[in-house]
């Protein structure tokens, strides 16, 4: 069984705007069971909000429940409040055609980082989570949080595998992680329907010419960006030679492999 790689659009589209798919990844992921009348791809409202032009990755509406999901698929963290704007901009969207500040449906918004973390520019913290929670509900004095919005802004981010992560959120992690660095051979929990169900979906036989053929253009894509990352990585990387940091934690901060950190640090001393 081999894999079409998730990290790119046109197969992570593929395969999450399957209904099957969506529902049970959401079901694992969110805990709530969905029934969208649609999943749209390239989302976007109309007239926009504000000066930003947002276009969601996937979206889709239950209206019964009230509940609104997205999912992006990004490479970079770089910019983790260009993923809240989303998030809120799905809140507050709801606000033009409602006659109060009341707003009636509970948005889920799901970032899946495909890309290792890098430094936090603002903070200076190096994350090693594969999961986090954002939620709007207060907490009190005492810490305790009070469901008043129920919002939720998840971030998934398959390459730190950690020890206690549950088993619906795992199976997600691992197809994405493997579907990357091990498609030919993916170890993955095939008795989940929806993992099972993406196995089928982007199996190199049920990939067509056409796919394959947009999956190149967006592959070159990516290594444009990926080389524009590379360059910021380089310059992390420099200052961290500078501050005295060792090569396995500058490769750990920068995804540069410690021949190029041992070359950054020679050309340093050169100087």
């Amino acid at each position: 069984m081999a894999l079409a790689r998730l990290d790119n659009e046109v197969f992570f589209k593929k395969a999450f705007t399957d209904a099957i798919v969506f529902r049970a990844f959401v079901k694992d992921i969110v805990g709530i069971d969905v029934n969208p009348e649609k999943i749209e791809t390239e989302k976007a409202f109309q007239p926009k909000l504000g000066n930003i032009n947002f276009k969601y990755d996937i979206f889709a509406e239950d209206i019964k429940k009230r509940i609104i999901i997205e999912i992006q698929k990004v490479e970079y963290d770089h910019n983790f409040d260009r993923f809240l704007h989303y998030h809120l901009q799905a809140i507050t969207e709801q606000q033009r055609s409602s006659e109060d500040y009341t707003v009636e449906r509970t948005v889920y918004t799901i970032v899946v980082m495909t890309a290792p973390y890098r430094i936090n520019e603002k903070t200076r913290e190096f994350y090693r989570d594969e999961v986090l929670i954002s939620s709007l509900n207060p907490k009190n004095l005492k810490g305790i949080e009070r469901k008043i919005f129920n919002h939720e802004l998840i971030y998934l981010n398959p390459n730190y595998k950690g020890q206690d992560i549950p088993q619906n959120y795992r199976d997600w992690l691992d197809l994405i992680y493997e579907s990357i660095h091990n498609p030919e051979n993916p170890k993955i929990n095939i008795q989940n329907k929806g993992i099972k169900r993406v196995t089928e979906i982007v199996s190199y036989e049920n990939i067509s010419p056409e796919e394959w053929e947009e999956a190149k253009i967006e592959a070159s894509h990516r290594k444009v960006l990926k080389l524009e990352r590379n360059e910021r990585s380089i310059e992390i990387a420099q200052k961290a030679i500078k501050k005295g940091f060792d090569d396995e934690t500058i490769a750990e901060l920068t995804d540069l492999t410690i021949e190029q950190i041992q070359k950054l640090r020679a050309d340093e001393q050169a100087y």
